[in-house]
């Protein structure tokens, strides 16, 4: 593996527009080396593209980008590690939480959902039985000129 990558090199890896990557880039969660005229070309390092692959983690998880950057730095921090796993699981205990009630929210929805498909299942029984039998619509004659 490359000790560094281009912007296309991350993009192709990740399956992310390049976009994205400046994006992240804005948000302080990369922070690539200019080069070039005018400082131009971006040049990531290995670090950035651990960074950009942790952001993408945290992402999945349903993290929000401020809290993936807050934990990648935590985690870039000389501190004690102790501090930084504490935050990272405030972090998660949040996120969870957040997580328990709307899947407690989806599954009073999917409950109500449930009742009036029964009640509106009964209806169409009733309707169906009080209709009359054996009654053939009248077909329709095309007259012919």
């Amino acid at each position: 593996m490359s000790s560094t990558f281009s912007i296309s090199d991350l993009s192709r890896e990740f399956d992310l527009t390049t976009r994205a990557i400046r994006f992240y880039e804005d948000l302080g969660l990369l922070q690539p080396e200019r080069t070039g005229p005018g400082g131009r070309n971006r040049v990531y390092s290995v670090r950035d593209r651990t960074r950009l692959k942790l952001t993408l983690r945290a992402k999945r998880l349903g993290l929000s980008l401020t809290e993936a950057k807050d934990i990648i730095d935590t985690y870039e921090s000389p501190r004690d590690t102790g501090m930084q796993l504490t935050k990272f699981l405030e972090v998660l205990d949040v996120h969870r939480s957040r997580i328990e009630e709307q899947m407690a929210d989806l599954q009073a929805n999917l409950d109500e959902i449930k009742v009036h498909q029964r009640e509106a299942r009964t209806l169409l029984g009733k309707v169906a039985a009080s209709a009359p039998k054996n009654k053939k619509p009248k077909a329709q004659v095309a007259h012919v000129r």
